[in-house]
């Protein structure tokens, strides 16, 4: 099968060439780190983990850039309402995405540079759009650097919109503009920001536009022109669409692909703090287990609305105790004791649909299907259609990043590895609590009892022996 994926720039679903063979590169806009990470920026990250994933599975080496960027008005914004270094406040919640992205087990990328750290090549793309006549000096001699959006002919082509249509870009004062579209590439440093958020440079001391940092970082890291450019659906304008103009103004390829992923929303609304129906991934993961919330965010097509309700991570926790169910279930009649290796399988339809734009629910209902199967291979006593389907589901679980056997995963309250462990300790305390039983030593057998029941055990004495579940 060839891969296929929707390319926002040309709205067409086009074939995946890569620019070198058997290599993808890709690049997704990370975090503005003003604040702690919400629903949609963990979102669009597991879409491209998604997507990452499934290109390794294809064979492909797939080198992954997502930036941070930790300079930025809203963040001197926040720090100075904190009254808080803006450094100290970048990196703290810098902190807090890296938490939320790892406990969702989102592979972390082969570079993440920050844009604090690159303003030499943020500085050597002015200079080159100033040469090719794209760039100039601010005209109120504020030390702001503009690019100049009617020089670029393509302007406005990756979110397919006219130069005259667009609204002016509100990032520094107008009066120093050609035109009021001109988005800012360096801003001069201002009365009242902060000593420790400039820079010097050939146009004055001051710190960089957003658009320009990721441009100058994509660019070290991947090159001139590199497969795969993506993020959520809400950065195509003005980010991308700025990102892409001062970077082919430079001369430069960039993206082969664009590609954006959808919203979340809250019963269908879009979420908002002033109406008070948001849900960010600390809520969430208080809420499910780590594995029960990735696949809540990742079961729908990425391009898709995402709407959250309130039941929608007990759905995705049945879900995910249905595969779990089956695993569990295979593995002790396959491999009863417990030590056993294998290669994971993947089903021609769960291919198919991962090949043809990431079709994420399309491969879901080929696994769920394929764990129909094995349970009734399991009820049958079918041991060969039960390795089949055993197999098939794990492959297809590895390369969504949700095995419930993954060392990732097993160590998770809740999962079958644990509850497997926790089965053996428990019932070791139960056989010490028979012992103290038979021998009329009712002190010890109510200490056991009352010690499990201290760590939420809940035991029951039947006529076949004790038995325990955790307390709901």
């Amino acid at each position: 099968m060839t891969l296929r994926f929707h390319d926002s720039a040309t709205a067409t679903v086009r074939d995946f060439v890569p620019l070198q063979k058997g290599k993808a590169s890709l690049y997704y806009c990370g975090a503005t780190v003003q604040g702690e990470p919400h629903i949609g920026h963990v979102r669009s990250a597991l879409a491209f983990d998604q997507l990452t994933r499934w290109l390794q599975t294809s064979g492909y080496e797939v080198t992954v850039v997502r930036n941070v960027t930790d300079i930025d008005d809203k963040i001197l914004v926040k720090a100075a309402e904190n009254n808080e270094p803006w450094w100290a406040l970048a990196y703290r919640f810098e902190q807090a995405f890296e938490n939320a992205y790892d406990s969702l087990g989102i592979l972390k990328p082969t570079y993440e540079p920050r844009a604090t750290g690159h303003i030499p090549e943020m500085h050597a793309l002015i200079q080159t759009l100033i040469e090719r006549g794209h760039a100039y000096p601010a005209l109120d001699d504020s030390g702001d650097v503009y690019f100049d959006v009617r020089s670029w002919k393509a302007y406005g082509s990756l979110t397919h919109q006219n130069i005259d249509d667009m609204q002016a870009a509100p990032d520094a004062d107008p009066r120093g503009k050609r035109d009021p579209r001109d988005f800012a590439l360096w801003k001069g440093h201002k009365d009242g920001d902060p000593e420790t958020a400039k820079w010097e440079s050939p146009w004055g001391a001051g710190r960089p536009g957003w658009h320009l940092e990721c441009s100058a970082m994509v660019t070290k890291y991947l090159g001139t022109e590199f497969d795969i450019h993506g993020g959520g659906l809400d950065l195509r304008f003005p980010h991308h669409e700025n990102e892409m103009a001062q970077s082919q103004a430079a001369g430069h390829g960039f993206a082969n692909f664009w590609m954006h992923n959808g919203m979340v929303t809250y019963q269908g609304e879009k979420m908002s703090k002033s109406i008070g129906n948001t849900i960010n991934p600390r809520e969430m993961l208080e809420l499910a287990r780590p594995l029960v919330v990735r696949y809540y965010l990742g079961q729908a097509h990425y391009r898709s609305v995402l709407d959250y309700r309130p039941t929608s991570l007990a759905e995705a926790g049945a879900a995910v105790e249905r595969i779990e169910t089956f695993i569990e279930a295979a593995r002790k009649q396959l491999f009863p004791g417990n030590g056993f290796g294998y290669i994971g399988t993947r089903p021609e339809a769960f291919a198919a649909a991962m090949d043809d734009d990431l079709n994420v629910p399309a491969a879901l209902a080929v696994l769920h299907e394929t764990v129909r199967a094995g349970n009734t291979a399991l009820a049958a006593g079918d041991a060969d259609r039960v390795q089949e389907a055993f197999l098939a589901v794990l492959g297809m679980a590895d390369a969504l990043g949700m095995n419930p056997l993954d060392e990732k995963w097993a160590t998770a309250a809740g999962s079958p590895a644990a509850l497997g462990a926790l089965d053996v300790l428990v019932k070791a305390q139960l056989e010490a609590r028979a012992l103290a039983r038979a021998e009329k030593n009712w002190a010890e057998s109510d200490k056991i009892r009352d010690l499990l029941a201290a760590a939420g055990v809940v035991v029951a004495d039947t006529a076949a022996g004790a038995t325990w579940s955790l307390q709901k």
